[in-house]
């Protein structure tokens, strides 16, 4: 049997058969699954899917809803960039076809958001189209199998790998299951071909593996260069009245693009013009513990202040063009907030009598 065919050959007995993304071909459903999966963990996902089609469950539903209401129900879930693609991705879907997914890969590609692979796995799991996917699972196993050294992010390389994943189809079976392909090779990486400790022993490729016969799968994929993860450092104002805090929106672009935020700042006397800002107070900004968030090129030092405010005043915008909400804590889980930021004011939440707030 050929590499494919020993792969569909394994899912169908062996392979995952529970996911919920599994038990349609509805290019939508899939097509979301697929976004959400993107460097993001199969168990993790699952909840947020669910969730999200239980809000959202056609694409028309979704590209009527605001930026906000998709930002809120992805919040916690990273890579924001990937929320408002979808949303761009679904208006577009809608505009310009008729609400209809396009059944060729090109065609999907051409959609905001959608790179190769994901475009291929759409047109294969839905549409039975031959076309290969290439994610990190592929990635490890093919280097594994075939003995492909080098960087897998590296051009040569990848190009290198895309061949073979078209070769692969093309030795395959004239009737090769093309979901249960994609699926398994997706399913083999997670399972058996794992980072760590591949279980070799019950891999349906190991009898002609390179890696096994090499006794090399420590060293495949090629490890990238580590790289020292920078620090950035940024104070945030927790700003109070009675049960509600002061968010504002962050821009589109940078890091959690159109989420909702507390106002920063870098020095005490940016501290003191916020709190000139929102005047009438005599207070003191108590200075909260400090935590990290890692992202995934660096590290986001956190120091969290926070200050009375006697006063419900307001201004749509501040001087960045920013809008601005005051926030009832009650209703800290249905806002976009970003998943440190929601942490923190958890925590506020939790004390009635603010005195009591941790310090540092």
């Amino acid at each position: 049997m050929q590499f494919a065919d020993l792969i569909v050959a394994w899912q169908k007995t062996h392979g995952r058969h529970h996911l919920p993304w599994q038990k349609t071909r509805d290019a939508y459903k899939v097509w979301l699954s697929e976004i959400m999966l993107q460097q993001t963990q199969v168990a993790t996902v699952i909840p947020y899917y669910e969730r999200f089609l239980a809000t959202f469950p056609t694409i028309n539903r979704l590209a009527n809803a605001s930026q906000d209401e998709v930002l809120a129900l992805w919040a916690g879930l990273g890579y924001y960039a990937r929320a408002r693609n979808l949303h761009k991705c679904a208006q577009t879907v809608v505009s310009d076809w008729q609400g209809i997914f396009p059944r060729q890969a090109q065609d999907i590609m051409s959609l905001p958001g959608i790179g190769q692979s994901t475009a291929n796995a759409i047109a294969a799991f839905c549409f039975d189209a031959k076309t290969p996917i290439m994610d990190g699972n592929v990635k490890r196993i093919f280097t594994r199998y075939y003995g492909i050294e080098g960087q897998t992010n590296k051009r040569e390389v990848e190009k290198r790998l895309w061949d073979q994943a078209h070769e692969n189809i093309e030795l395959a079976s004239k009737d090769l299951d093309m979901p249960a392909y994609t699926q398994g090779q997706m399913d083999l990486g997670a399972t058996i071909c794992t980072r760590s400790k591949p279980k070799c022993n019950v891999c349906p490729l190991q009898a002609s593996c390179y890696a096994r016969r090499e006794n090399r799968q420590a060293e495949l994929p090629t490890p990238k260069i580590k790289k020292t993860i920078p620090v950035r450092s940024v104070k945030m104002l927790v700003l109070q009245h009675q049960d509600r805090i002061l968010i504002q929106q962050r821009p589109e672009q940078g890091i959690w693009g159109g989420l909702w935020s507390l106002p920063e700042f870098q020095s005490e006397q940016e501290l003191l013009t916020l709190q000139n800002d929102w005047q009438q107070t005599r207070q003191t900004a108590i200075k909260l513990a400090a935590f990290e968030h890692v992202f995934t090129h660096f590290k986001l030092h956190i120091q969290p202040y926070w200050l009375k405010c006697p006063h419900l005043s307001l201004r749509e915008e501040n001087g960045n063009g920013s809008k601005q909400q005051w926030l009832p804590l009650d209703r800290l889980e249905t806002t976009a907030l970003p998943a440190p930021v929601l942490k923190l004011l958890q925590g506020v939440h939790q004390f009635s009598g603010m005195e009591d707030l941790p310090g540092s």
